[in-house]
């Protein structure tokens, strides 16, 4: 069990308030006093690591198809924010796509550690191509090997055991949490595949399973937990000692840490 304050990170920027996946969203869970953000990335047909979490544009864009089939400069055209209630006045160029160059130049320039979850999507098209990207990309910030006193901290995620695995081989020392929704034999007593360090339980699988924490604590695993919105869900986690929080609301969980931090 944790005995501090558990990590804030904001799910996909903090998309309650604000369009998922654009810079406005992350650069407003961070200005609330966020201590990280989560982002998917999914290959462009040109080889980009784009942030967008759905397989189709339909639902965050004014486009249609598959990101896979699209090139980085027909992803740009589109508009990934007006649809959301909290566009209002912001900036154009906040509201378009986010492309994990552009996510990670902006954090690496913040001004104050910053933690980034980066979730790997599968399944992909371009099976293992999205990890040996994913990994070249952050060998080019310098975050591929995490260095002590770097203020941008990088977690790889994922559903998938075996993208874990290759992010393993790739980078040895990056860490990485394994996303669960319905645990195969075994996690439920602590265990977690090879390649995974940090177990990512969702917040359903939490409240159907009441030991699962302490299990993985017991077995030396830190436990981040998804996507904790409402307050029953935020007393739940508490109570068991959560080491990372992750919300579409961070601003809601932060003020909840503040109000009444935990012992």
């Amino acid at each position: 069990m944790t005995t501090g304050r558990p990590f804030v990170f904001a799910h996909r920027g903090g998309a309650d308030a604000l369009p998922e996946h654009t810079l406005a969203a992350y650069l407003r869970a961070l200005d609330d006093g966020a201590d990280g953000v989560e982002c998917d990335v999914r290959l462009t047909r040109d080889g980009h690591l784009v942030c967008v979490h759905d397989r189709r544009l339909n639902r965050t864009s004014n486009g249609t198809g598959l990101v896979s089939t699209k090139t980085l400069a027909e992803l740009e055209e589109l508009d990934f924010g007006s649809w959301h209630a909290g566009a209002g006045e912001l900036p154009p160029d906040h509201l378009r796509l986010l492309t994990l160059d552009r996510l990670l130049t902006v954090l690496r320039d913040y001004g104050r550690p910053v933690r980034l979850l980066i979730e790997t999507k599968h399944p992909s098209r371009y099976g293992a191509e999205v990890e040996r990207r994913l990994v070249e990309m952050l060998r080019k910030f310098d975050l591929a090997e995490p260095v002590t006193g770097d203020p941008l901290h990088v977690t790889v995620m994922s559903f998938a055991a075996l993208a874990l695995r290759r992010i393993r081989a790739l980078a040895p020392a990056l860490p990485t949490v394994y996303l669960l929704e319905i645990p195969p034999p075994g996690v439920s007593r602590g265990r977690l595949p090879f390649g995974a360090r940090i177990a990512g339980p969702g917040i359903s699988l939490v409240r159907s399973r009441p030991t699962l924490i302490r299990n993985f604590q017991a077995a030396g695993h830190q436990t981040y937990v998804w996507t904790v919105n409402e307050e029953p869900d935020l007393d739940l986690v508490l109570s068991q000692g959560i080491d990372g929080i992750i919300s579409d609301r961070p601003r809601f969980v932060i003020d909840r840490l503040n109000s009444a931090p935990p012992v």
